[in-house]
């Protein structure tokens, strides 16, 4: 059946009659394209990252407005092997880094950079399993890197981390 135009008394404009589906092909077009399971993966570590670091804004959020949180795929920096410990500005399971905080500086163009805290997407991934096991590599994160920013201890920023 194709669709029919009819009018309707009192000068409304067209009306669309019900379509039928002669061939069941069904619905066309996403049903529910804003619910949690149509996030990429991205999206889904992107959200974790934010809720985490919901918990830590709402302890020190005041001292925390100039920092900027940022999640990247990998590590972009300079790496050497034989380094045997990073520097309290990189959050890090053994040689590998898991997030970094860059402090305060100028870009290529002279203009001054907020100092910003990035997580390192795949090599936190690769350490979870679960969405659990991956809240408590973010909280390690964040916790470590805000501390520093912060010049606090880390079970300052989140007490509730079991930090042995």
């Amino acid at each position: 059946m194709t669709e029919q135009a009819t009018s309707r008394p009192g000068g409304f404009g067209a009306v669309r009659a019900a379509h039928r589906d002669p061939r069941g092909r069904g619905l066309r077009g996403i049903l529910m394209p804003d619910l949690p399971r149509h996030r990429t993966r991205s999206e889904q570590f992107d959200a974790a990252v934010l809720d985490v670091y919901a918990n830590v804004l709402d302890r020190f959020g005041d001292r925390l407005d100039g920092l900027d949180i940022a999640v990247d795929m990998i590590p972009r920096m300079r790496m050497d092997a034989s380094i045997a410990q990073w520097s309290d500005e990189v959050a890090a399971d053994g040689p590998v880094p898991l997030g970094r905080l860059v402090p305060v500086g100028v870009d290529a163009d002279g203009a001054p950079t907020r100092p910003r805290l990035i997580v390192f997407r795949r090599p936190v991934e690769e350490r979870s399993t679960d969405r659990a096991e991956l809240e408590q590599w973010l909280r390690y994160v964040i916790a470590t890197l805000v501390a520093t920013y912060l010049n606090v201890t880390p079970d300052l920023v989140d007490p509730g981390f079991d930090w042995d």
